[in-house]
């Protein structure tokens, strides 16, 4: 469990509910799978459609980690995430009460959730600039995105520890 934002938020060592990722072998395939999927999209009205669709495959997270404690800090919208493993595989839990900060979350948690911790911290999130998303995101909701991928990448830097 964690505290709103501290340096030092412990990771669960509870079993996580049965998580889809990750659906690619390596944290680069599933960003080139991610950016070619975002390609088939001709306009943004049908990529953020596509987002909004990948949110509502978000494995429900319980209710009782939708607390402050599991909370992300930096997020205007409700985010709440639960990291749980070691250095060899951390699995992330997470929702949002924001279909497109869903989908957000769904896409970092493909490229990042199921991972060893090593593999976390040597994948740059480059790829979501990449295919444009960056660009067409509030500032709010890039400062979440950018947030989340921190506290990722926070919690496979402290299992390395």
């Amino acid at each position: 469990m964690r505290d709103n934002g501290g340096p030092d938020r412990a990771i669960d060592t509870d079993p996580m509910p049965p998580s889809p990722f990750p659906l690619e072998p390596t944290p680069a395939a599933a960003q080139a799978a991610i950016r070619d999927e975002f390609a088939f999209f001709g306009d943004w009205s049908e990529r953020y459609q596509y987002l909004i669709d990948l949110g509502r495959k978000l494995p429900p997270l319980d209710e009782a980690c939708k607390d402050e404690r599991h909370r992300l800090a930096g997020c205007q919208s409700m985010v709440w995430i639960v990291p749980a493993g070691d250095a060899s595989r951390l699995d992330f839990a997470a929702a949002s009460d924001s279909a497109i900060v869903s989908g957000l979350i769904y896409l970092a948690l493909r490229v990042y959730s199921g991972r060893s911790a090593a593999d976390i911290v040597a994948t740059q999130a480059d790829d979501i600039a990449a295919f444009g998303l960056g660009k067409h995101l509030s500032p709010t909701r890039s400062n979440g995105l950018a947030a989340l991928l921190a506290f990722i990448r926070d919690t496979a830097q402290r299992a390395l520890a």
